[in-house]
């Protein structure tokens, strides 16, 4: 694994934006980098994805453990959602994607920092921009990333003639990612709808929810959190509702920060994973990233060594609680520090994608910067 210099093409910012994707920029520099970029060998590219695909098996075997004991505190969920997740669970309801966050050197075992099961963002530069990159630039290369084709296949699986979408309208990530994936969607033979997450409505008379012309909705992927969706004035009908949604009730189980704690109970000394606990647990020795149970993009993360705090975000998030995980063993490439975010579709690694930071956790503004194998 090498971080690698590069000249960034002239055009890029326009030949970003031809594939619909306009938020390569924000107000602190470039969010799409690509001044550099990072060459992996196929031995490493093959040890994340083997990886990513056991942790999420591991995920999954944590999730009916924890349906089993009646675990449900321990992850912070409201009681009125428990039905849904159940019923969700037991139906086997189809998943589409989730993006596992990994801490790798290309030296020892990949070590999972959160599993984003449930809502994950970064797609469109990981699926779509590297790859053309790849080809203008490295058009000899390869690149671990299946992820286009994959997306179009998942959808295959959703049993449902038409797909809503729903979103937070005027974010433009969200926008552009929903846009994305309508159009894998289609390409795989689907109508689509568009609609505001605040459009949706409910039908008494049919137990379903329908969209702002009162249309029926049978499957709706929705780029808004579970944990939001429990606190909305609607949230009452979703343990009755007939509607198919995208990503399942069940994924609030992979999603949550709480897993990390019974992953590691359940699995200890396991290579792909660090000591995670409930509290501050002495085996940590003071070393600990604290994380809430619910948050996104390093919201709230605090990384404390030696019992003081070294880094820290600020946030809206932490009310359900936190847990505490070893530091992670982020490779420093001359003050970059990159986390590798392998994507699942369908159950199965698929495509990689890295965020990178001066900053030890990484954030909002993090940069992507594209990958390529040797």
């Amino acid at each position: 694994m090498k971080r690698v210099q590069l000249n960034p093409r002239p055009d890029w910012r326009e030949k970003a934006e031809a594939l619909g994707f306009s938020y390569h920029t924000h107000e602190s520099g470039p969010y799409w980098d690509e001044s550099a970029h990072y060459v992996f060998s196929s031995r490493e590219i093959d040890e994340l994805e083997a990886a990513a695909n056991t942790l999420h098996q591991l995920c999954l075997d944590a999730a009916q453990v924890v349906i089993d004991r009646g675990w449900w505190s321990r992850l912070g969920l409201p009681a009125h959602a428990v039905p849904a997740i159940l019923d969700s669970w037991n139906r086997d309801d189809p998943s589409l994607y989730g993006r596992f966050d990994l801490a790798y050197d290309g030296a020892s075992a990949p070590k999972l920092l959160e599993y984003n099961a449930d809502t994950p963002t970064a797609l469109i530069e990981a699926a779509v921009v590297q790859w053309y990159w790849l080809q203008e630039c490295f058009p000899s290369s390869d690149q671990f990333n299946s992820i286009h084709e994959r997306l179009i296949d998942a959808w295959r699986n959703i049993g449902a003639g038409r797909v809503h979408f729903a979103a937070v309208p005027d974010l433009p990530e969200d926008t552009q990612t929903i846009t994305y994936l309508m159009d894998t969607c289609q390409q795989a033979g689907f109508q689509t709808h568009a609609l505001a997450i605040e459009a949706l409505g409910w039908d008494s008379s049919t137990s379903a929810f329908v969209d702002q012309t009162d249309a029926p909705i049978s499957a709706l992927f929705k780029l808004y959190p579970w944990e939001w969706l429990w606190q909305e004035s609607f949230a009452e009908h979703i343990p009755c509702a007939k509607n198919l949604f995208i990503e399942p009730p069940w994924k609030l189980l992979l999603s949550n920060k709480g897993l990390l704690p019974i992953l590691w109970e359940l699995n200890p000394g396991h290579p792909n994973l660090l000591p995670a606990f409930t509290t501050a647990d002495a085996s940590l020795g003071g070393n600990y990233a604290r994380k809430p149970l619910f948050s996104r993009e390093g919201a709230n993360v605090t990384l404390v060594e030696r019992g003081a705090t070294v880094e820290e975000n600020g946030g809206d998030y932490g009310a359900e609680g936190f847990i505490y995980q070893a530091l992670a063993p982020i490779p420093n490439f001359d003050g970059h520090r990159p986390v590798c975010g392998v994507w699942i579709v369908n159950h199965e690694a698929c495509g990689l994608g890295l965020r990178e930071d001066t900053r030890r956790i990484t954030g909002n503004l993090s940069r992507f910067v594209p990958h390529r194998m040797a």
